[in-house]
């Protein structure tokens, strides 16, 4: 499946998207919380590189101003289903905060890079947490003793492979 996001926006996200999602991915295995100041620095990102990817003529202003509405969405999404315990408060942020670096038209591709996110995800840290090594470094680490899954490790690893497919496969201008 190709992307339809330009490969341009994707590099010039990708840095930032790949540094943040460590940040919340880290945060989420130690504390169970996503820092909100994670999940702004991120808003901000779009906020500040969308607009240049505008000037550099990857999106429209249209399209830039509209992907807003897919965090929106998001957002709304995600507190309902905050709301309904079936995902975390800083998960639905963090969501939403990544809805508007991704294109309309990828939100099925996303989808099935997250699916292979959460089940690599998941058996990673099962695996991790039973490493000795690893344990011992990592020894604060709330998400070892907790019975719920930190859903950032998952979220920022689908949202950085989505960044690094699409830089390889999108389209070269928007």
């Amino acid at each position: 499946m190709m992307s339809v996001q330009p490969a341009l926006a994707a590099w010039v996200f990708l840095p930032f998207v790949a540094a943040i999602s460590t940040w919340i991915s880290i945060s989420d295995m130690k504390r169970m919380k996503i820092p909100n100041k994670a999940v702004l620095a991120l808003f901000g990102v779009f906020v500040v590189t969308g607009a240049g990817l505008v000037v550099l003529g990857a999106f429209t202003w249209p399209e830039y101003l509209w992907r807003f509405a897919h965090l929106a969405v998001v957002l709304l999404v995600g507190f309902a289903m905050n709301a309904a315990g079936l995902m975390g408060a800083g998960d639905a942020k963090f969501a939403a905060a990544m809805a508007p670096f991704i294109a309309l038209g990828d939100w099925p591709l996303f989808a099935y890079i997250f699916a292979a996110a959460i089940l690599v995800g998941f058996l990673l840290h099962r695996i991790a947490k039973r490493i000795g090594p690893i344990r011992r470094a990592t020894q604060d680490w709330e998400s070892w003793v907790r019975n719920d899954f930190p859903m950032g490790l998952c979220l920022g690893l689908a949202f950085t492979v989505y960044m690094i497919v699409v830089a390889f496969t999108g389209p070269v201008a928007g």
